[in-house]
């Protein structure tokens, strides 16, 4: 992904108002993110704990959505899996994000989910920059190339039906 700005991160959005992307909080550190390993910007609200956001190329445009999100709740041994990345987590390691859809529909209430990484570090998952918390990704028979494709795909199906 190219390197954004907080000007490009604002104007993406397409599921909240003008309003409501200028007041949401944007990363700090965007200089100091690793773009060449990233397929997707996602990062969490610190001020408001439920929520996060997420900004990738869809289409032709950068499109940003905004997310609620409340972590699984499983026992002490269960694993919950990323159905972007399939990583698997321990608890709380995965939320069910949900997603206001865009325009009238979302202005109705309509919303749609997907289990992601609480965290939204897919693509750093992906790479192995990052491990997740007591656990590791499965060993896949496909290339990097093909993992990152298949994620991609995920996110592209989940951002269609935001903005459908």
């Amino acid at each position: 992904m190219r390197a954004l700005t907080e000007q490009d991160i604002r104007g993406s959005f397409v599921n909240c108002s003008k309003g409501e992307a200028k007041r949401l909080t944007v990363p700090r550190d965007l200089g100091q993110h690793p773009w060449d390993d990233l397929d997707f910007l996602g990062w969490r609200d610190p001020g408001a704990p439920d929520r996060s956001y997420l900004v990738t190329e869809h289409g032709e445009r950068l499109t940003g959505v905004a997310l609620r999100f409340q972590p699984v709740r499983r026992g002490f041994l269960q694993r919950s899996m990323c159905a972007l990345c399939l990583t698997t987590h321990p608890r709380g390691g995965v939320s069910l994000m949900t997603a206001n859809k865009a325009g009238p529909a979302g202005r109705e209430g309509n919303s749609v989910g997907l289990y992601m990484c609480t965290d939204l570090a897919c693509s750093l998952y992906l790479r192995g920059k990052k491990a997740p918390e007591s656990g590791r990704r499965f060993e896949e028979s496909l290339s990097l190339e093909e993992q990152i494709a298949r994620t991609l795909g995920n996110l592209s199906a989940f951002v269609s039906k935001v903005t459908a």
